[in-house]
């Protein structure tokens, strides 16, 4: 994932809270020796070699990012795909299915060039999160490289854990608990979101965020709504009313959400 992962924890003794910070690290070193394209003996440089109509067995953790994947393609209309940067190299987007039965994935036609950077830096947050709960760690703050932040608890005496949206995470500023915010845009690496639908970059926005109660879904979020207009996003939302779009563009940002969500966010 080649990315930096950053830990806060509040109320708990020094001690205890390394050690805890040690098994979360650990995890995320687990995942990327998994899930990163970078390495070549990674279980996604092993699908990159299948020929179409083999497949491969996959880890639980592989298996369960690649469904999450495949259910935000078909959540965000395609805006978001874990095949959008095959389409430079591709004539045609390759395709793929799983089977959860047997736990594989099949080649079904093209290279399988898997780029999970939209979506594993929150998967591993996810993850992340669960081994602080087994560690009985609530409140904490999980980031990603300063553009995916997934929130527990809030520090004593705090609505949340103030976070905030602008490239220095300046402003605007929100209190975020118990949820999940993630960033996309173009101020670092220019314009290289790639819309899979088109194969081209997307020219919609300077930079979208998005929240929700996971990671790895507000970062895929986050990626679709750079790829996606307004009208296009406002179908997206409903029946997700946890989920949250920040759009900023020529100095200005908006907020776009399905109806009113349950407190996870304000402004300080």
């Amino acid at each position: 994932m080649a990315t930096l992962f950053q830990l806060r924890l509040a109320n708990e003794e020094a001690t205890y809270a390394a050690q805890a910070a040690r098994a979360v690290f650990d995890e995320a070193d687990r995942l990327e020796q998994t899930l990163s394209r970078f390495r070549e003996n990674s279980e996604i440089s092993a699908i990159a070699r299948l020929q179409p109509g083999e497949f491969l067995r996959l880890s639980e953790p592989t298996l369960a990012c690649l469904t999450l994947a495949r259910e935000m393609e078909l959540a965000t209309h395609g805006a978001f795909s874990v095949t959008a940067a095959a389409r430079q190299t591709q004539p045609e987007p390759p395709r793929w299915s799983l089977d959860p039965v047997r736990r594989a994935i099949q080649c079904e036609a093209g290279r399988l060039e898997l780029d999970l950077g939209a979506i594993g830096k929150g998967f591993a947050l996810d993850r992340m999160a669960e081994e602080l709960a087994e560690w009985e760690c609530p409140a904490f703050l999980l980031i990603a490289g300063g553009s995916s932040l997934l929130a527990g608890d809030p520090p004593p005496d705090h609505p949340g854990w103030s976070v905030g949206l602008g490239d220095d995470h300046s402003e605007p500023r929100h209190w975020l608990k118990q949820a999940s915010l993630s960033g996309s845009g173009i101020a670092v690496k220019g314009r290289h979101i790639l819309d899979p639908r088109t194969g081209q970059p997307a020219q919609r926005r300077t930079r979208a965020w998005a929240m929700a109660p996971a990671a790895a879904v507000s970062d895929a979020l986050s990626t679709a709504f750079m790829v996606l207009t307004e009208p296009e996003i406002v179908q997206v939302l409903p029946g997700h009313p946890d989920w949250r779009a920040f759009l900023h563009d020529a100095g200005n940002w908006r907020i776009l959400e399905a109806i009113a969500a349950p407190g996870n966010a304000s402004s300080p």
